[in-house]
């Protein structure tokens, strides 16, 4: 049975379209949009210029963008977006599911009541962590509200091994979980990157290793550790040099680091998505050495499909899913440069033939169909209503 499935995001996403597009080929599919973000608001949300994607996100699945009559338009805050009309939409769209992507909107809660007045089942696919939860008063208070909120859902979509645990940890029971993992466009990226590769040829062949960081140069992200640790490499007779893909507050900080200690950097600034391919394509290893409130690291995904190892620190949320240490890249402890500096040494030493099978193999896993798949294995669990409240 074809099934009717029902998505509600707060606004265009580059990592859900791959999905969207797999679902749509195996689903009746619409897509609601609860927000239209301009590109100062892009620039605004912490990526530090203003700009559009320059990848289409739009076509190859049913989409509406809804009226957002918040006061202050925005996806940042929870009234940001305020979206009365999916009601309506819900109560007439005959959907056998709905999902939406969290609870950190208004938006999201105004479709889940219309799903239990309409007696559609709502599923939430989300990505926390338990890593980096409060304690004390508020660590309290989630532990009373979560098991009582996530009740709210009929079927939980969890991306990885601790959105999972995060899921359990609150009570949310097996039979209501699925594995719908996070991804990018596998293939895409892979297409990409293989002919960036081929049209740079033998040259690359002579040139120092790579170390990349892609992201938005904030505390968060700790861009200034890769800086650090390719300090150490240097120091160490390695021949590294650093690429830096992002912008942010941090680059002036970064760039005299940079010169402080000797390092070869190279500053790109913000690259949009059809330019990212030919970056990663050109490096031998992605590092990612943020905290905990990275509770996924979806450019890990984007190196891994290009063929690119990746080192991680133990406080992002793929390292159990994605990095197999001494095969697909390796984990460090979180702020810990020495450590990590050990770490891209290891992952540079590693057989770059070898490794990309392995890469291949962990994508065919984190890909938009294995996404897809666990919607609708969800969708066709709940299709005869039994798990309705």
């Amino acid at each position: 049975m074809r099934r009717r499935i029902g998505f509600l995001v707060s606004h265009p996403i580059q990592y859900y379209t791959p999905i969207f597009r797999e679902l749509a080929r195996r689903c009746d599919l619409t897509v609601f949009f609860a927000h239209r973000q301009d590109a100062k608001e892009q620039g605004r949300v912490g990526y530090g210029v203003a700009f559009d994607w320059d990848v289409d996100l739009l076509s190859g699945f049913e989409s509406q963008f809804l009226k957002n009559v918040a006061r202050m338009p925005s996806t940042q805050t929870f009234a940001g977006c305020n979206t009365p009309e999916i009601a309506d939409l819900i109560s007439a769209g005959r959907f056998d599911a709905f999902v939406v992507p969290g609870w950190s909107l208004r938006s999201y809660w105004q479709a889940v009541r219309a799903c239990r007045r309409a007696r559609v089942p709502v599923m939430v696919r989300g990505d926390s962590q338990l890593a980096g939860q409060r304690g004390g008063a508020v660590g309290r208070v989630k532990g009373v509200v979560f098991p009582h909120m996530l009740k709210q859902f009929d079927a939980c979509l969890h991306v990885g091994q601790r959105n999972r645990e995060y899921l359990e940890h609150y009570g949310v029971p097996a039979d209501r979980l699925f594995f719908s993992p996070h991804c990018v466009d596998n293939d895409a990226f892979e297409r990409a990157s293989d002919a960036a590769r081929g049209a740079v040829g033998r040259a690359a062949a002579d040139r120092r290793r790579r170390v990349l960081f892609v992201g938005r140069l904030v505390d968060s992200k700790r861009p200034m550790d890769v800086v650090q640790a390719v300090s150490r490499l240097i120091a160490a007779g390695q021949p590294v040099e650093l690429v830096i893909a992002g912008a942010g507050d941090l680059q002036g900080r970064m760039e005299e680091a940079a010169r402080a200690g000797g390092v070869d950097a190279q500053f790109l600034g913000f690259v949009n998505q059809s330019k990212l391919p030919a970056v990663y394509a050109s490096s031998d290893v992605v590092v990612l050495p943020s905290i905990a409130i990275e509770t996924w690291g979806l450019v890990v995904n984007e190196a891994m499909a290009c063929g690119v190892p990746a080192v991680v620190s133990d406080a992002v949320g793929c390292g159990p899913d994605l990095i197999q240490p001494g095969v697909t890249g390796a984990v460090a402890p979180l702020g810990d440069v020495p450590a990590l500096a050990t770490a891209v040494a290891s992952v540079l030493a590693l057989d770059p033939s070898m490794t990309r099978r392995a890469l291949a193999e962990r994508m065919d896993i984190y890909s938009p169909a294995r996404a897809a798949d666990g919607v609708l294995e969800a969708a066709d669990a709940l299709a005869d209503g039994s798990r309705l409240r």
